[in-house]
């Protein structure tokens, strides 16, 4: 180190020379020395760079490089991201993954083997032939199952999840469309003209009623009214009364 030692020192410095840069940091932040050619150069950071790691000390907080193999890391023994070719296990950066373990190329990581898993099969489907249930005798039937995990790389693969088998039905016909919908509108004709029926016959009794109805006062008013026969007791006199 250069004895001339400046006080006015910038960027993070507590003391510092012209030749050497920083030779100590202001509190909280981390001293570490870069290299530039032959010549190293103390700085003063917040955090440490990739490839170090931070230390505190009471007098002074370092940053001191990880191993050769890792990107970042915790501690000296403790990686937490490995360079290009290494995958990264258990703070470790290792070329070759453990046994039961597989590299994952994405994360550089040593993950576990993960195996195919699947539902159970559906029931088997009605029986087909050209995605129609009619005008057959002989058809298909199919059942399915579900993917519930994908493999990894080393995993057991799925298994088919369709399944078909033959199957024989009772032929019956298939209704055609346009047959079946003149049915329904014959029977809808048929339903209105009966309806209408019904209730023209109910018209008609209920008018014959009025009718006749109105025949009856009619023929009250114009009947002439019985004279009351008289009283012959009362009307015949006798002769002799007045003697």
């Amino acid at each position: 180190v250069h004895p001339n030692v400046s006080q006015g020192c910038q960027g993070g410095c507590a003391t510092c020379s012209d030749y050497n840069g920083c030779l100590s940091c202001k509190p909280r932040l981390f001293f570490v020395l870069e290299r530039i050619g032959m010549k190293q150069i103390g700085v003063c950071l917040s955090s440490c760079p990739s490839g170090y790691y931070g230390t505190r000390y009471p007098d002074i907080n370092k940053c001191a490089k990880c191993k050769a193999d890792c990107d970042t890391c915790f501690t000296r023994n403790f990686c937490t991201k490995c360079k290009s070719g290494f995958y990264l296990y258990s703070g470790k950066c290792l070329e070759k993954c453990p046994d039961g373990l597989e590299a994952n190329n994405h994360t550089m990581e040593c993950t576990s083997i993960v195996h195919c898993e699947t539902s159970e099969w559906s029931p088997w489907s009605p029986c087909m032939k050209k995605g129609k249930t009619c005008g057959f005798k002989r058809g298909n039937e199919v059942r399915v199952k579900e993917i519930i995990q994908h493999p990894s790389a080393r995993g057991n693969p799925c298994p088919a999840t369709t399944e078909s088998r033959k199957c024989i039905v009772q032929r019956k016909r298939c209704q055609k469309e346009g047959k079946g919908k003149k049915n329904r509108e014959e029977k809808r004709k048929k339903s209105n003209k009966d309806e209408n029926k019904e209730t023209r016959q109910e018209s008609k009794g209920r008018a014959a009623r009025r009718q006749n109805r109105e025949q009856r006062e009619s023929n009250s008013k114009t009947q002439p009214k019985k004279r009351k026969a008289p009283n012959k007791e009362e009307d015949l006199a006798p002769a002799d009364t007045a003697h």
